[in-house]
This record gives C-alpha cells, sequence and structure tokens, in this order.
C-alpha cells in the first residue's frame, strides 16, 4: 500500500463518522456564501429546486459512508449561474479523524483533462492553428508515424493512412498510445521510449520519444479513451511557449479566481489534501496515499496530475456553461464553445458510463438518454477522474453538478452514475428551454 504507516484496514480504529458529518453538514451550511468564492449563491425554490430534496445528496453520501465504502464527499450544484448546494460529508482523512470539508484539495485525475483541452482551444482561437492540421506540424517525430496492423496471428507495422490531427487527439480518436506493453517493439526501441526506466523530466520529452510505438489503429478509425491528451498539452506548450503549467496558472486559473488549482500542491495547502483510498476485496475502503507534500515535478501530464477544490472547479465548469465567460473575464467565445461540447465523433463507439455517448473537444458529450439511461438531456456534457471525482453540465435545464471522492476503483459502486440522478431529482419547476443541445460535427 502507498502509505508510509504500514496498518492493515482491521489494525485501524474507525471513527463514529455519523457525528463528524453531521458537524460538517451544519458547518457548510451556514458558510455556503463563501464556500464558492464569488460565486452568486440562491435558494433552491428561487431557481426552480427543492431544498428538500436537494438535501437527498448529502444522505446518498451517507449510505457508502456508513457501509464503509467510502470515506467522505463533497458535492455542489449550480443552477442559471447560481450555487445552490455545497456540502461537505464524511472525513478527508480517516486514519486521523480528519473531517471533510468544503475546502478540501482533491486529486483531479482525469478531470484534467477538459481544462488541458481548453487551453488548446485559447490557441485555436488565436489563429494558431486549424483542428485538422497534423500534430506533427508542432511535434515533428509523428511526421512518419506507424501503426499495428494484423494479419491473423501476424502483426506487422504499416505507415499510417494520414497523419493525426489536432482533432483527433482532442477527441481521442487518434490511436496514439504512451504505452508501449504489445506493440511488438525490439529491446532496444522499448529501452528507448521508457528512457530505460528512468522518470522523464518532461512530458515533451515521452511524448517525443514515444513516436517509436506504433499506434493502435489508424487515426480516426476509431475511438479509443487514453494518452491523447497528454499530446493536447505538449501541443500548447509548442505553440505557446509555456510549460502546460505556468500556461494553465497564467490564462486559466488567475483570470477565474481558481487559487486552489495546481499540478504542485504548496508546502502551505497540504493539510487541505484529502487522502486517497482504494476498495479491499469486500469493496471496503482502505488507505491508499495519505496526503503528504510532495517536491514540485516538471512532469505535467495533460491526462491527469492537476489538483483541485468544489470551489475552483465550478468556476471553471461555469466558465464553460456561459458560453466561455465567468464574471466579466472571457476565456473563449461562444461559438468556440458550442464547437467543444459537440459530438465529434459520428457513429463510432464511444462507450462512457455506458452507451448513448460520443466525444467533443475534450468533453464527453450525451447524445441518447434512452440508452445510457441517465436523467440528463440530450447535449449535457463532461468528465471525470479515476478517483471519483465528476464534472457534468445539463445545458438544457442550465444545471451543473460536481462531486468528489477519493476513491480508485469505485466502479463497481456505481457511485457517479447515481449521483446525476440524485442531483436531477430535486429540479421541479416546468420552464426549462426543452430543445436538445445536441450539435455533430
Amino acid at each position: 500500500m502507498d502509505h508510509k504507516y504500514n496498518l492493515s484496514w482491521n489494525s485501524i480504529a474507525r471513527p463514529t463518522i455519523r457525528k463528524v458529518c453531521i458537524a460538517a453538514f451544519l458547518l457548510t451550511t451556514t458558510t455556503l456564501s463563501w464556500a464558492s468564492e464569488n460565486m452568486p449563491t440562491a435558494s433552491p425554490e428561487s431557481v426552480g429546486m427543492s431544498s428538500e430534496r436537494l438535501g437527498r445528496i448529502d444522505e446518498y453520501f451517507q449510505r457508502f459512508i456508513d457501509n464503509d465504502q467510502v470515506v467522505g464527499a463533497v458535492s455542489l450544484v449550480a443552477r442559471h449561474g447560481k450555487v445552490v448546494h455545497h456540502s461537505a460529508v464524511g472525513l478527508k482523512y480517516r486514519e486521523e479523524n480528519i473531517p471533510m470539508t468544503t475546502d478540501t484539495i482533491f486529486a483531479l485525475a482525469s478531470m484534467t483533462k477538459p481544462i488541458v483541452s481548453t487551453a488548446l482551444m485559447m490557441l485555436f482561437e488565436e489563429g494558431r492553428f486549424r483542428l485538422d492540421d497534423p500534430i506533427s506540424d508542432w511535434i515533428p517525430e509523428y511526421a512518419d508515424h506507424q501503426v499495428l496492423v494484423s494479419d491473423g496471428a501476424r502483426q506487422r507495422r504499416v505507415s499510417e493512412s494520414s497523419g493525426v490531427t489536432i482533432r483527433q487527439v482532442l477527441t481521442h480518436t487518434s490511436g496514439l498510445t504512451l504505452s508501449p506493453a504489445n506493440r511488438g517493439m525490439t529491446e532496444e526501441e522499448l529501452r528507448w521510449v521508457t528512457n530505460d526506466g528512468e522518470q522523464f523530466s518532461t512530458l515533451g520529452e515521452r511524448v517525443a520519444r514515444a513516436a517509436l510505438i506504433p499506434a493502435a489503429f489508424h487515426p480516426g478509425e476509431h475511438w479509443q479513451y487514453g494518452a491523447s491528451t497528454d499530446y493536447v498539452a505538449v501541443l500548447v506548450e509548442k505553440i505557446s511557449g509555456q510549460s502546460i503549467d505556468q500556461f494553465l496558472g497564467e490564462r486559466i486559473f488567475e483570470p477565474l479566481g481558481m487559487h486552489d488549482t495546481f499540478y504542485n500542491v504548496p508546502r502551505n495547502k497540504v493539510d487541505r489534501v484529502a487522502a486517497r483510498y482504494t476498495p479491499d476485496e469486500d469493496m471496503k475502503a482502505e488507505l491508499q496515499r495519505e496526503p503528504a507534500y510532495a517536491e514540485p515535478t516538471t512532469y505535467f501530464p495533460g491526462v491527469s496530475g492537476l489538483n483541485s477544490t468544489s470551489s475552483d472547479y465550478i468556476r471553471f465548469a461555469q466558465m464553460i456553461s456561459n458560453g466561455g465567460e465567468l464574471n466579466g473575464v472571457r476565456l473563449l467565445g461562444r461559438m468556440t464553445v458550442d464547437l467543444m461540447i459537440s459530438n465529434h465523433t459520428d457513429d463510432k463507439s464511444v462507450y462512457i458510463r455506458g452507451p448513448g455517448y460520443g466525444f467533443g473537444l475534450g468533453f464527453g458529450v450525451l447524445l441518447d438518454p434512452t440508452q445510457s439511461l441517465d436523467t440528463l438531456s440530450p447535449g449535457s456534457y463532461g468528465w471525470g477522474g479515476a478517483f471519483g471525482t465528476l464534472y457534468y453540465a445539463d445545458p438544457v435545464e442550465d444545471l451543473i453538478g460536481l462531486m468528489f471522492i477519493q476513491l480508485r476503483g469505485h466502479g463497481p459502486l456505481n457511485i457517479r452514475q447515481r449521483f446525476t440522478n440524485v442531483v436531477s431529482q430535486s429540479v421541479i419547476d416546468t420552464v426549462a428551454n426543452r430543445e436538445p443541445k445536441v450539435q455533430a460535427y
């Protein structure tokens, strides 16, 4: 296990979580106005939602906590640009009996991807590239990239049918991978692409070496979720001349007031970081990684790596929902945002939370709720992270939901899938614009 105390699950005294949850709930309900810095708040009823039904969100997470499946959770709901629910239940570090709070810092994992994709689209708006330009214009190692194809039991490398484009890395249709496993590579090639087992100093170095790894399929042939957003991050660096860390800080986080979002958690904020857990064989949460200061790194992934709070992430989410603007600060034009949250994967098989989804430029897009069985409108979009974070927006209902837990291996619980339905049932008005928002490109 990835923590310094050699403690088994049975040797850890479990605290009385419900008392802590009640205290945390009382704290957050009295501090809603400051919990989402500079974000307007409203009573649920004033925006067509039910206070009583929103209370089911805490009850929902409490059931997982009572079953020892989840240690703590933070949830946030906003409608019509106003926060109507922001609450914390449980603990952020069970082994030290530290309560979860609404300002807890979480590892976002893949919820990093929409932010990094937004960074590249900001450069798109500056006329730096077209979406169907090849990535080799900026990462020349991919000018003659190969793909691994199978002829029965035999595998061979052939040239790609066309160069991977910027749109294809944004939509996960590139076929690119940073993993050399089962790619038919020689020992010498493996040593090169893995840096002989040593840590790469930058993502750009790793991506350049990974050009030796043949793609899984020809560009645009399939949808395959994976490493494509690492290439998006490198493109941001190559085009802007800044590290992705610097670009995000200066162009997105600072303008939006996201002061608790970063790759490297500052030493003075480590006490706000949630511990990470993983299920044991009985799906009980077991400590995987305790909060601890890590020396700053220069390796900034595009696929993951950011840390943030619910109060910060709602600012990014609301900016996208507003068509690229928040509190007078505009990062993107409305038409660009419309392009990003539209489906770009045609009829390719895209399995996100289940069937019924497509993929945009950095966001999953709901196409058919009758397939996904989610109580969301067509055109809803968002993304989640491996540790149990989730962000989604329903543009028809003008509704945003965020949930944050830290449980790697949460899949069998279906905790994120059910969360969206618990939020949706709290909408009680009948005035929403019911026109579907789905667009396809």
